[in-house]
């Protein structure tokens, strides 16, 4: 036998192995799964690579938690679902990493390439199925291309606006050989800020009387959101951050004037609408943070705007700027001077901050029932640490969380821009996974949690001591609220019949205690804490609470007074 002869087949490697080599070779440490039968040859390879597991239990969950694993990181979240129903699953969390431009890589099982078209068992065309909620759905039939496809895949997943992608695996294809070398880790391609860009900025906020930035999307980093924090503070540039981007700008910063999402403070709109400047950083200001594209004129705003944003095909797509530049928030900031020839007004700074402080403190809310989240929150502030990361869904619940927490700390935040429900949990087990030192704490509503409730045996199986606020009010409770405002007394198929959750968290192994009054929580989050065990605190709310500030019946006596003129 030759020596050529000997080293080809020394490299020559199983399908499912290749592709475990890849993701290693391309730095990936971790893999969320639901194991299925469709990629057993993968599951093989990962037996003995350098790579940690985290099996989840409902292909959803473990979407969201790759979802949170990029929002984290800034690295391609790694998922792993079986075909047809799996796949199905997971695309709750593959439209939530698409709205919210989070590096996510769905692997999905496929049925072998011979049954195509057939509808055989499971079968699923992800091209069409992911191919509109993906940068990239595509399919790997030749076992030599997968470390093409695969350095590709996390080129698309990261580069421009971050997002998915989409492979399915063939089952036939992965357990066939190949000697094909592994792909190099792709560079990274960045723009840059030319001369007369940077004059024209220059010119554009020193020209303004009233600039106001917000900033947005993904791509930043713990040093960017530092030195554009130093930035604002040198040019009297006061600074908001768009829906649940609020760990991008410490709420402590003299500059930070407030998120622009729901529920948000009057003030904060006025000042957007009445600045004469807006920079617009990292972010597409969509509908949520636009007030329902009410703040801006489309398609020309009556502001000066400046749009930062990574992909070029975002830039004047619903906004036309005066100014665009085709660069990450890391890439913008990186090339900002230190100082501009910014003469803004330095009290309207002060006068701005301040009425964000104002309208972040609990202390002025009351609301009906015993239990009261202006307390939880009140407490919260000083019994959690800086880092602490917070964790939630969707549903009114969340407003007391975005409103009242002061987010200090880069990477604090895991909360899904699209709005999708049962988030909070999956991502709170991927924090605590990949961050077992910090503080992870989830809220969640009655409705939302039970959407991936089953992922907290997933914590107790890895043991990842969350604590959950469990928020119960027996109601999907933000359909109730729209209900009332639309058809004011017309209940319909909102009301929750729920499970004790204490129980529920004990018999999956956690700590589990039930909380009626607020004057309770304090320690009872303490005795959570001091369990070390996945916690679940059940607290339960008024269903009247459900904003703080107008009852359900003072939207509903709202909506009939509203409707008799």
């Amino acid at each position: 036998m030759t020596t050529t002869t000997k080293t080809h087949m020394q490299h020559s490697r199983l399908g499912g192995h290749l592709l475990v080599d890849q993701l290693v070779k391309q730095g990936v440490e971790h893999v969320f799964c639901v194991p299925g039968e469709s990629y057993l040859a993968v599951l093989d390879g990962l037996h003995d690579a350098k790579v940690d597991i985290t099996v989840c239990r409902q292909e959803g969950g473990a979407a969201m938690m790759a979802d949170a694993y990029g929002k984290l990181t800034g690295q391609p979240g790694i998922c792993m679902v079986t075909r047809g129903p799996g796949a199905s699953n997971a695309l709750a969390g593959i439209h939530i990493a698409k709205q919210d431009s989070t590096p996510l890589i769905l692997f999905v099982g496929q049925i072998e390439r011979g049954m195509r078209e057939r509808e055989a068992f499971q079968e699923m065309d992800y091209r069409a199925v992911f191919g509109t909620q993906c940068k990239w759905a595509t399919e790997i039939d030749q076992v030599d291309r997968i470390p093409e496809i695969i350095a590709r895949a996390f080129h698309i997943a990261t580069s421009g606006r971050p997002g998915p992608v989409v492979i399915a695996l063939p089952e036939d294809m992965l357990v066939e050989t190949s000697t094909a070398p592994d792909a190099r880790i792709p560079e990274p391609v960045s723009g840059g800020l030319s001369s007369s860009q940077l004059q024209s900025l220059d010119s554009l906020l020193s020209n303004a009387k009233k600039p106001l930035a917000i900033l947005g999307g993904s791509g930043w980093a713990a040093e960017s959101r530092k030195a554009f924090q130093d930035f604002a503070e040198k040019n009297h540039l006061p600074v908001a951050v768009q829906f649940r981007r609020q760990a991008l700008f410490s709420a402590d910063h003299p500059n930070y004037i407030g998120d622009v999402g729901l529920g948000v403070n009057p003030k904060l709109i006025a000042a957007i609408k009445e600045a004469d400047t807006i920079l617009l950083l990292g972010g597409r200001m969509s509908e949520v943070p636009s007030q329902s594209y009410t703040l801006f004129d489309i398609p020309t705003p009556h502001q000066t705007l400046i749009h930062v944003h990574p992909d070029i095909s975002e830039l004047n797509r619903t906004y036309q700027n005066t100014l665009g530049i085709a660069l990450s928030p890391k890439d913008f900031v990186a090339a900002l001077p230190e100082q501009l020839s910014n003469k803004a007004d330095a009290e309207r700074v002060k006068t701005l901050h301040q009425s964000y402080l104002d309208w972040s403190n609990p202390d002025a809310i009351s609301s009906p029932g015993k239990f009261q989240m202006a307390d939880v929150m009140r407490h919260l502030r000083t019994a959690l640490p800086a880092d602490a990361i917070m964790c939630n869904g969707a549903g009114n619940y969340a407003t007391w969380l975005h409103r009242f927490h002061r987010f200090n700390e880069f990477g604090t935040q895991l909360a899904p821009t699209s709005g999708s429900m049962g988030y909070g949990l999956p991502a709170a087990v991927a924090a605590k996974r990949i961050n077992p030192e910090s503080t992870v704490v989830c809220f969640a509503g009655d409705g939302c949690f039970m959407m991936h409730g089953q992922e907290f045996a997933t914590a107790v199986q890895y043991d990842l001591p969350i604590i959950v606020l469990l928020i119960d009010n027996g109601m999907y409770g933000t359909i109730r609220m729209h209900q009332e405002r639309e058809y004011p007394g017309r209940v319909s198929a909102t009301v929750l019949n729920n499970p004790d959750f204490a129980r529920y968290a004990e018999a999956f192994g956690g700590y589990g205690e039930r909380v009626e009054n607020s004057a309770d929580f304090p320690a009872a989050f303490e005795r959570a804490r001091a369990s070390g065990k996945p916690a679940i605190l059940h607290c339960l709310q008024d269903p009247q609470a459900i904003t703080p500030s107008m009852s359900l019946d003072q939207i509903r006596e709202h909506a009939l007074n509203t409707q008799h003129r």
